[in-house]
């Protein structure tokens, strides 16, 4: 969802393609063409060009507008909060919620969880102390960090995390759905 949040907020038009990776829909030969990895999301250019891995897709649509600083310093400190939020949020939050939105838990993944949530928390008391004296993660105004951050974290219920004792999260949450261009994740 990210880099759809990202394309929607730029207003940049896109035909939006669903796979559905419980189905195998990202191991066909096709796709595996576009994406040898097998991983959603991949994008691809008008002139044929492919790129994949969300943060990677979003910076590319970022880049020159306001979503995007223009400091260097500023630009980094987005980089540091996209790599942190592939490293030490989405492995918890995104997976918890995966799981137990998409999958069956198995013992396996019920003995998981537990750590899951751990961390998870852990992921969200960062967020939450970096937000308590500001409005975004990045600067004075929404960002691409913030996108990256958002598309899991405002769905952390479903991953069996609650969020009500998390006041910065849960304002600045609110301050990215009523930003313009934002359209709800059940929206395609």
């Amino acid at each position: 969802m990210k880099v759809k949040y990202t394309a929607d907020f730029l207003q940049l038009p896109y035909e939006w393609v669903p796979i559905d990776v419980t189905k195998g829909e990202s191991r066909t030969p096709e796709f595996l063409s576009m994406n040898p990895a097998g991983q959603v999301p991949v994008v691809e250019l008008d002139d044929g060009r492919v790129l994949s891995q969300s943060n990677a897709i979003i910076r590319f649509l970022a880049d020159a507008t306001s979503l995007l600083p223009k400091d260097s310093f500023d630009r980094a400190k987005v980089d540091e909060l996209l790599f942190w939020e592939q490293y030490s949020h989405e492995p918890y939050i995104a997976v918890a919620r995966f799981w137990l939105e998409h999958l069956e838990m198995t013992p396996e993944r019920e003995a998981a969880l537990a750590e899951k949530k751990v961390q998870g928390y852990k992921a969200l008391d960062v967020m939450e102390g970096h937000l308590s004296d500001r409005d975004w993660f990045v600067d004075d105004s929404m960002s691409i960090a913030d996108i990256a951050l958002y598309a899991y974290t405002h769905v952390a219920d479903e991953g069996g995390f609650d969020l009500a004792p998390y006041p910065a999260i849960r304002g600045w949450i609110a301050r990215i759905a009523s930003a313009p261009g934002y359209c709800p994740i059940t929206q395609k």
